[in-house]
């Protein structure tokens, strides 16, 4: 029976690990990406290198209809995993940003996240199974100067994913979030590295396999009494 982990914003950092990783468990990868071929071209050599099976989606995930006609299908053959990684920035003080970079990120991150699980929901809930794992951010725990926006998208991710909690644990649909602090991808790669390390306890920014490692830990048989937890990995920043 083929297992099926979708991964959005598979191409590159955080999304790329999670895709490689699930892929050396077994899982069929679905690899969401929006614009960088070449990329996910890369990353489907990478899996399919190793002996895995990746399945390359390329649509927009705030755009409803797109991802409905790309997820097509999943009720009568439900994913077993879904990862809601894909996300955007677009940084400035609150009082200067414009309304576009707000709804942007919010129809991104947040919409983006009621978008792809709602048809991936219908199949879990009728298999009875399922796991859903959503990226937010520290930025969602404790909010961040000059990312209301950001902040904003990433703390309401935390919240519907507690409520699908919730609401599907009873059919065995089990709904997690992941936290990371500053991991070294290219939403990071401006930041002045030495200055923020020195408030993160460890000294150092993360790497997208140290997120990935939960991932596939939350999406494993080792994690199956763990629903609506958010775990952070920001080596201290936010504790």
């Amino acid at each position: 029976m083929t297992r099926i982990a979708i991964v959005t914003g598979a191409s590159r950092g955080i999304g790329r690990a999670c895709a490689v990783a699930l892929a050396g468990q077994g899982f069929e990868v679905w690899a969401t990406y929006h614009s960088n071929d070449e990329a996910a071209r890369s990353l489907a050599a990478e899996i399919e290198g190793a002996g895995g099976a990746c399945k390359l989606l390329k649509f927009d995930v705030a755009d409803r209809e797109a991802t409905e006609a790309a997820l097509a299908g999943l009720e009568e053959t439900p994913a077993e995993v879904l990862v809601n990684n894909a996300g955007i920035t677009r940084d400035g003080l609150f009082v200067a940003m414009s309304p576009e970079d707000w709804t942007t990120v919010i129809d991104t991150n947040l919409g983006a996240f009621f978008n792809v699980t709602k048809p991936v929901i219908k199949g879990m809930s009728r298999a009875r199974r399922g796991r859903i794992i959503t990226i937010a951010s520290v930025s969602g725990q404790q909010g961040n100067a000059g990312q209301a926006n950001y902040a904003a998208s990433k703390a309401g991710l935390i919240a519907a994913t507690k409520s699908l909690a919730r609401e599907y644990g009873k059919r065995k649909i089990l709904c997690n979030v992941v936290a990371p602090g500053f991991i070294a991808t290219d939403m990071v790669k401006d930041l002045p590295e030495k200055e923020l390390t020195q408030h993160i306890p460890l000294r150092r920014f993360g790497t997208p396999e140290e997120v990935a490692g939960v991932v596939a830990f939350l999406a494993s048989d080792a994690a199956t009494y763990i629903n609506g937890a958010v775990i952070s990995v920001n080596g201290g920043l936010y504790t």
